[in-house]
Parts: structure tokens; sequence; C-alpha cells
């Protein structure tokens, strides 16, 4: 039985070990290309490809999956089976159409809630309690196809989408494994996704990443916490981009300042820096001021360049 496996960032990762682990013959990994990172713009590889090279795996990079010579490349590894995780392309029907036993893909929602690039931020941003991960079959849709199990992982309120990830990565390998014997002896379940009922969930934009300050404080609390680690919120302070990596869980809103605008500091202290909201306040505690490395927001304070009152927009 060969199986190829395709999936690019570190939530792939347990998912391709956990194959390895058991047994199951993988034959190659496709994943993206080598791009460049950080401030000196270094060529590096994904997590998925890393992992791939540490079991001595074949390893196809191709720019485009719908390339041709993408295609008869992967052909050429004679797949029976695809088990793709965070890809990030969209499979081709001549893909989807060459193993056997399919394409299966380990989605990181409960679908078909969350179709898209960025279920796990999503469902964190807009204060989900729970999400999970499906384990479905790939059609040319996007994440259309039929779901084989499910999997629900509660959201904490503390958890980050780094949390998440890391948790629904796990739960994604166990589930893979659970399922794999019943699809590869044809048993497994093809319970047809209901359409009306899906949502989507979108790559986030530099827009998404802006903190609205009439949003509810619960609101900004849940959207910081959906794009920590990767992005952080922000908020601009005399015209600059002023980032902002952590918020304090607000408690009940009961705080209003009257007559105070929304986006306005209210309070400077070692807790944190207090900032007025649609329906009350929330604590700043981890920041990023311009031109800086990220801090704890009582050692920016203690730099006295913020003063109460401003206003940050």
């Amino acid at each position: 039985m060969n199986i190829v496996f395709m999936g690019t960032p570190q939530f792939a990762v347990p998912s391709l070990e956990a194959l390895l682990r058991e047994g199951y013959n993988v034959v190659g990994v496709v994943t993206q290309p080598d791009r460049p990172q950080g401030r000196k713009r270094i060529l590096t590889p994904t997590p998925v490809k890393e992992a791939a090279l540490k079991h001595g795996l074949p390893v196809l990079q191709p720019q485009r999956m719908r390339a041709p010579e993408a295609v008869e490349e992967l052909a050429a590894l004679n797949p029976d089976l695809i088990v793709t995780a965070a890809y990030g392309q969209i499979l081709p029907k001549a893909v989807l159409d060459l193993p056997k036993h399919g394409c299966l893909n380990v989605h990181g929602s409960l679908l078909p809630k969350y179709r898209g690039g960025a279920p796990i931020q999503r469902s964190i941003i807009n204060g989900e309690k729970e999400t999970g991960i499906t384990l479905m079959y790939m059609a040319e849709g996007l994440d259309t196809g039929d779901m084989i199990a499910k999997s629900v992982v509660p959201i904490e309120d503390e958890d980050t989408s780094g949390t998440m990830f890391e948790k629904l990565s796990l739960a994604g390998a166990e589930l893979l494994l659970e399922q794999l014997p019943l699809i590869l002896e044809g048993r497994a379940e093809r319970i047809p996704q209901n359409d009306a009922e899906s949502t989507y969930a979108p790559n986030l934009s530099r827009e998404d990443e802006r903190i609205d300050w009439t949003s509810s404080s619960r609101a900004i609390y849940d959207r910081v916490r959906g794009l920590v680690p990767y992005s952080g919120g922000y908020t601009l302070w005399n015209d600059e981009v002023f980032k902002v990596w952590a918020v304090a869980k607000p408690a009940a809103a009961d705080k209003q300042a009257g007559g105070q605008a929304p986006g306005t500091v209210l309070h400077l202290s070692e807790q944190g820096i207090e900032v007025k909201t649609g329906d009350g306040s929330v604590l700043l505690t981890k920041v990023q001021p311009a031109g800086k490395k990220a801090m704890d927001a009582s050692e920016f304070i203690r730099g006295g360049v913020m003063q109460t009152g401003t206003v940050l927009t």
C-alpha cells in the first residue's frame, strides 16, 4: 500500500510521524517550496520537509500542483492513497483521481463550518467554545468532500491559535490512525456535508489584524488570541503601528468610562495598559511599539512615552 503524504506547516507533522510510527508505507512527501524567512530572508524548508528528510523520504516541492509535470512526478510514486494536512494548494482532479483509495484531508474544523485556509484562527476570533478535526475525502470544491469522522476539541479561554494548532495537530494524527484501517478496508463512513450549514474561513488579511476599539472587550480579547503567535493584533499610536501580543481576559463589562472614546488609554500600571472599548475596557499586557521588540506592557510603561488620555486608533 503506497501512501503519499502532502502537508506543509508544523500542524501536519504529527500526522506524517504517526503514519511512519505505525509502519505505513509512505513512499513520498509533497510540500510547498522553501521560502525566505526572517529579516535576513534565509531560504527555509517547511516543517514537513524537515520531518520527511529526517526519515529519508523523497520530497516533491512543486510551485503549482496543477502543472502537468507536477502531476506526472506524483503519479510516478504510484500512490494507492494520498493523505493531506494543511498542504496549502487546491488539488486538481488529475491528482484526486490518482489513488484507488482516494485522497484524505485532515481538516482543522468541524465541517461544514470553517471551510478554508484559516479555520483555527477564525474559530478563536469568533469566540467559539469548541472546534475540532474532520477527516474527509477530498473533492474538487474547497473542503466540500464527504466526511469520514470528527474529533471535538474544546477551546479554553486561555487558548491561542498557537496552543490550538498543537492540540488539533495531535487530535488529527490520532483520528487518522483510528480511521485508516476502515478506510483501507472500504468500511469507512461517507457522510455528505450540508452546504446550507457551511461557513468560510479565508486566510487572514492585514485588516483582520487591526483592533477595532468600538468592539466589545471580549471580542478584542478573542481577536488578539486568535492572531497569536503568528501576527498579533495592531492599532495605531502616533500614526505608527503599535502591536498587541497579549490581552488579559476581560471581566464583566461593567467599567464604563463616561465620555471617553473607545481606544482611549484609561490607566497605566504595572499590570498593563487599560484601554477603553465599546462596552468597558481591556488590559494590554504585551505590546510592541514600531521599531522595537515585543515586551511586557509594564516594561513599555516604565519608558514613560505613553500618557493617560492617549487615543489608539
